[in-house]
């Protein structure tokens, strides 16, 4: 009896071995990931993704998928009206969906000018088609507080944040700080928004939430608000309400070089005697961009013997503005501007030597002196305003001031 319980031993374990040879031989098939993109599921085509090379044309790249020279002209054709085939540069990325089978045939072609926007050429059907899209794109929101320790853009940088926020606090507070004079260990805190393309892909700063800086031992706060819902910017106010930016801009220039200043006398250069000379002189290369110094409408705009093209913009009822010698006007009497909008461009014409645009300031409506004019901040909140305000500003403030304190 033992020895078939023995045998019976011997024969379980030989079959258990077999068994597990045979399942050792079983090959284990492994699972392609599904991959997306462009709106398509890349695992059904044969993808080929390149970049544009040197002496690449929408058309050679065609011609590599056995297109000829009609149908590629044909193609060309049907698309001009949104697709033009010129806007292809060198390093730019496509992607071609070839079918999958033995012919290989082109169905799609996709092309990227930029990070967001692509184009896709569909061959699918008798007439071929193409349509301009856009990723998808989120907005993650974020706060960060710290320390000045060296620049803004340094100290952001630090934080992991783009650089673009530095420009965009800058912007912000301009008229406040004096960020050449901020100190090492000031504190701010910044709440702003994040652009995200397939939610994965980081695509910069998209707007500034709120923020305040610490300078000169008080901390100085902005907070975005539409006095008029259908403005189309911002302006950004304190904690109080007051308006950040001042009302006027320093000059009608992004570069200052004065080149005559305001004068009761002073010697013309054209007409060759001493005269008044009501404004000051900037100086500037022909074409440079002239910005109106502060929001309001277009009383003038035309062309006299001495001024040249000129435009006059009449801000409220105290104060005016004109711009002298444009070699271009860029707005119409009626328009409303908005402060450092382009008005037109540097120019010498009217009683001019070279180019440049003479600025000229009325207060109440007398001619005076801008920079030496003490000038107003920018018009304060309306008091019907305040309250929707305050509601808005308050979480807003109390979420900076909580981050801060943690840092």
């Amino acid at each position: 009896m033992k020895k078939y319980i023995a045998l019976l031993l011997v024969l379980l374990f030989v079959v258990s071995c077999k068994e597990d040879k045979v399942e050792q031989k079983i090959p284990v098939k492994k699972v392609e990931p599904i991959r997306y993109d462009f709106g398509f599921k890349l695992n059904d085509f044969s993808v080929i993704s390149d970049t544009i090379r040197k002496d690449d044309t929408f058309g050679s790249i065609l011609q590599k998928q056995n297109l000829n020279g009609k149908q590629i002209y044909d193609v060309i054709a049907k698309v001009k009206d949104t697709f033009n085939v010129r806007i292809v540069r060198l390093g730019k990325p496509y992607t071609m969906l070839l079918s999958k089978d033995k012919s290989k045939r082109l169905q799609y072609f996709i092309y990227q000018p930029d990070q967001l926007t692509y184009y896709v050429i569909d061959f699918n059907d008798s007439i071929v088609k193409a349509k301009k899209k856009l990723k998808p794109v989120t907005f993650k929101r974020r706060t960060v507080a710290g320390e000045l320790n060296g620049s803004l853009s340094e100290t952001l940088k630090n934080e992991g944040v783009a650089a673009s926020l530095s420009s965009k606090l800058t912007s912000v507070f301009k008229w406040s700080i004096d960020f050449f004079k901020s100190q090492k260990g000031d504190k701010f805190a910044v709440t702003f928004t994040e652009r995200y393309i397939n939610d994965t892909i980081y695509d910069g700063v998209d707007s500034l939430e709120c923020a305040f800086f610490e300078y000169k031992g008080k901390k100085v706060y902005a907070f975005p608000f539409k006095q008029n819902p259908s403005d189309r910017k911002v302006d950004y106010y304190d904690e109080e309400g007051k308006a950040l930016k001042n009302f006027f801009l320093k000059a009608p220039l992004k570069t200052i070089n004065i080149t005559s200043r305001f004068s009761k006398r002073r010697y013309h250069p054209v007409q060759k005697f001493f005269k008044p000379h009501n404004g000051t002189d900037y100086a500037a290369p022909h074409g440079t961009p002239i910005m109106s110094t502060a929001n309001g409408i277009v009383e003038l705009a035309g062309y006299s013997a001495g001024n040249g093209n000129h435009v006059k913009v009449k801000h409220d009822k105290t104060y005016s503005t004109q711009y002298l010698h444009m070699s271009k006007i860029l707005v119409r009497k009626g328009q409303h501007v908005r402060q450092g909008q382009i008005i037109g461009k540097v120019g010498s014409t009217g009683l001019a030597t070279g180019p440049h645009v003479c600025y000229r300031f009325w207060k109440n409506g007398k001619q005076v002196d801008a920079l030496k004019l003490k000038l107003p901040n920018s018009a304060p909140m309306d008091k019907k305003n305040l309250p929707k305000f305050i509601a808005f500003m308050t979480p807003l403030k109390r979420e900076l001031d909580s981050i801060a304190a943690i840092k």
